[in-house]
């Protein structure tokens, strides 16, 4: 039961991390473009919920403030594409890394500013219900990160391999100029998955302050759910849930059968190994451009 409940709050994490890794590879898949925000767009998401469920802010229910909160975090990306990363169309790629790392500080910061730089917690329905199979205890926040994990990565998984505009978005990431001598949208397209990008990200955040307790600083989670989408392959959907479950899944059982300190560590060492052996992660997605 021990090894079972560290399997379900590995994957739990996992989830988490899988979520914030699906950022990622959205924007990666659709602009070629790394968004070094991205867990930071999930920690704007959780205290953009936050303030609007808990009693001491706005104090609207809980299932009227997830959607609102999920729309205010698409309608943040899709404005910072259209108003900033737009303005960087033709720059190289190490200046929006850069870009996206100086909006994170700032990210962090403003939230410290309007929320605090305490923890907080989420008045959500979902903390502190359980669910008991014989002596062991799942909780209703861990399922419910799982199942909504899951779902999101097949949808994400079938809109981009089923639909007109998923295919469209690929297309212009491997070729810019030719998708748009083709009569695609490719500056609607880029505003759109950031959009989307914020969207997921604020479902990651939600999730996340409904297990626990938030503070700026849990935007830096970004770092290994970065490692988590290299570790599953960059430019694959299932490959960034994968990751983040392998991530998620190392956590506790280092930390309950390695000495303490290392539990941290084992993430980027197998991150390590995995750049060193397969360099395009577990489920690679190679592709090669005609030029």
């Amino acid at each position: 039961m021990d090894v079972l409940q560290l399997v379900v709050s590995g994957l739990a994490n996992g989830c988490i991390y899988g979520l914030i890794a699906l950022g990622f590879v959205l924007i990666y898949k659709a602009t070629e473009q790394v968004n070094f925000a991205q867990g930071d767009f999930m920690m704007l998401g959780a205290f953009v919920c936050l303030g609007l469920t808990n009693a001491e802010f706005l104090g609207l229910p809980f299932w009227v403030s997830v959607p609102i909160a999920i729309l205010i975090m698409g309608a943040f990306g899709y404005t910072l594409e259209i108003l900033v990363l737009r303005k960087m169309f033709g720059q190289p790629q190490v200046a929006v890394v850069i870009l996206t790392i100086a909006l994170g500080f700032v990210l962090r910061f403003f939230a410290g500013l309007i929320w605090g730089h305490e923890p907080v917690s989420l008045e959500s329905p979902l903390a502190g219900k359980e669910l008991r199979f014989g002596g062991l205890v799942l909780g209703m926040d861990e399922v419910t990160v799982i199942l909504v994990t899951v779902v999101l990565t097949l949808l994400l998984y079938f809109y981009f391999n089923r639909t007109r505009l998923g295919v469209a978005m690929q297309a212009s990431s491997q070729n810019q100029l030719a998708a748009y001598y083709m009569g695609i949208p490719v500056k609607r397209l880029n505003s759109l998955i950031w959009a989307l990008a914020g969207a997921v990200a604020a479902v990651a955040g939600i999730l996340f302050a409904s297990k626990g307790s938030i503070e700026p600083s849990i935007g830096l989670l970004g770092i290994k759910a970065f490692a988590a989408a290299v570790i599953g392959g960059f430019g694959s959907l299932p490959g960034a849930l994968l990751g983040g479950l392998i991530v998620g899944l190392i956590e506790p059982f280092s930390a309950r059968y390695i000495a303490a300190g290392y539990s941290q560590v084992m993430p980027y060492l197998l991150l390590f190994l995995i750049l060193v052996f397969r360099p395009h992660g577990i489920l690679a997605q190679v592709h090669s451009k005609k030029v």
